[in-house]
């Protein structure tokens, strides 16, 4: 069977990257489509060795840094162009986020099919199977916060309306075009059903578990930390530093709480963050290399995770491979990997005080010994590697004849 592999851009290496290197490792002779592919990126470095074939627009200085404000509407032009190359596969998986990476293989026919008769007559004129592993439809689309607040500025956002608008419908018509939906979490397939009244069938991504995990100490397996341990350990946040991801929140409350935090991270709001850190109990760590991270994983007291309808969240599940608890705000795809409890605790709604109570809980809580390491670990396997594989191969099978 011949496979191609469709992913957004490649400037970043993240969640959405960590599912297209697993469905390389799946498919290593798949080629893989792009709209962009940045040097010396962690992306490039991760991708190097693949065969990646970019669109026109990689060649178009500075279009890239446009695309995704000014120049939106211009995408659907940059995956148009990939059309007449995907129609020589049996199978594309697409892996998308962005508007215009889905439908790309069955342009042309009627719409409203159901998923069997879509693909029926797509075989029949010999165009390939697409699959769509959705890890959202496009935040900025449909109300849920981003990386980039543009509401803020009155012009901007009255030119966002506008096109926003003729992009949701472009977005529907081309969701109706992809033969089969998979989702990265129930939260991703509700929003699915939602805007695009489709079904999906729901994988969740893949987690390296076993890179964080560690021989278990005797006191680690008895819960018998020290008060002096407990209170020397810091606490740790992983994240791009945006605005969604409301690091500023859980570095307002450590620094009012004066609890040792750790940062990883970089983003637009790097710059502010260090400077309202200076002097106090909180450490912007800024970009670290896989090894560091491990380390801060393993020798952290927990993980704080404050993101807003986060779409899955591979962070907390990284946390508890490394057998730690997770405090986490009670949204989003967290709800389904987090065991309030046992491998971390809630908090709502996304305030200082709520956080600061959810802390405290926490601190309660563990001085109880409530968080068992190999119990947290153990319930993090659920989402590995080897079972994303697994899964996408049998869904595969059962959908491409």
């Amino acid at each position: 069977m011949k496979v191609a592999i469709v992913h957004d851009y490649l400037n970043e290496f993240g969640g959405a990257e960590r599912v297209l290197e697993a469905l390389c490792e799946i498919y290593p002779k798949a080629p893989i489509y792009t709209a962009f592919y940045k040097e010396g990126s962690a992306a490039h470095e991760r991708f190097k060795k693949k065969k990646i074939i970019t669109s026109w627009a990689q060649n178009v200085p500075f279009f890239a840094s446009y695309l995704h404000s000014p120049l939106r509407f211009l995408a659907p032009k940059i995956w148009n162009s990939f059309s007449s190359q995907l129609a020589d596969y049996d199978l594309v998986i697409t892996s998308a986020s962005w508007y215009v990476t889905k439908g790309l293989t069955q342009r042309g026919l009627r719409p409203g099919l159901l998923p069997s008769s879509r693909q029926a007559q797509g075989q029949a004129l010999g165009r390939p199977v697409e699959i769509c592993y959705c890890h959202t439809p496009p935040r900025y689309l449909y109300g849920y916060k981003t990386a980039r607040d543009y509401k803020k500025n009155p012009i901007i956002n009255a030119y966002a309306v506008f096109i926003n608008h003729f992009i949701r419908m472009y977005d529907f018509e081309a969701a109706q075009r992809v033969d089969w939906f998979v989702a990265n979490s129930k939260e991703v397939a509700a929003r699915i059903n939602k805007f695009y009244r489709r079904d999906s069938k729901v994988i969740y991504p893949p987690v390296d578990v076993n890179r964080f995990q560690r021989p278990v100490t005797s006191d680690q397996k008895n819960n018998k930390s020290s008060n002096l341990t407990l209170a020397a350990g810091y606490f740790l946040a992983v994240s791009r530093l945006a605005g969604a991801k409301n690091v500023d929140l859980i570095v307002e409350v450590c620094k009012n709480l004066n609890l040792p935090l750790k940062v990883v991270g970089v983003g637009r709001d790097e710059g502010r963050l260090r400077k309202e850190a200076e002097s106090t109990s909180v450490e912007i760590l800024g970009e670290v290399d896989d090894r560091q991270l491990v380390k801060l994983y393993q020798n952290c007291r927990a993980v704080i995770f404050a993101a807003s309808e986060e779409d899955f969240g591979i962070v907390p599940v990284e946390a508890m491979a490394a057998g730690k608890p997770v405090i986490a705000l009670a949204e989003g795809g967290v709800l389904e990997t987090v065991i309030d409890g046992k491998t971390g605790v809630y908090f709502s709604p996304a305030t200082a005080g709520s956080l600061t109570l959810a802390i405290n809980n926490f601190i309660d809580l563990e001085k109880k010994g409530y968080f068992d390491p190999e119990f947290i670990r153990k319930h993090a396997q659920k989402f590995s590697k080897e079972r994303f594989k697994r899964e996408i191969l049998k869904f595969v099978e059962g959908k491409v004849k």
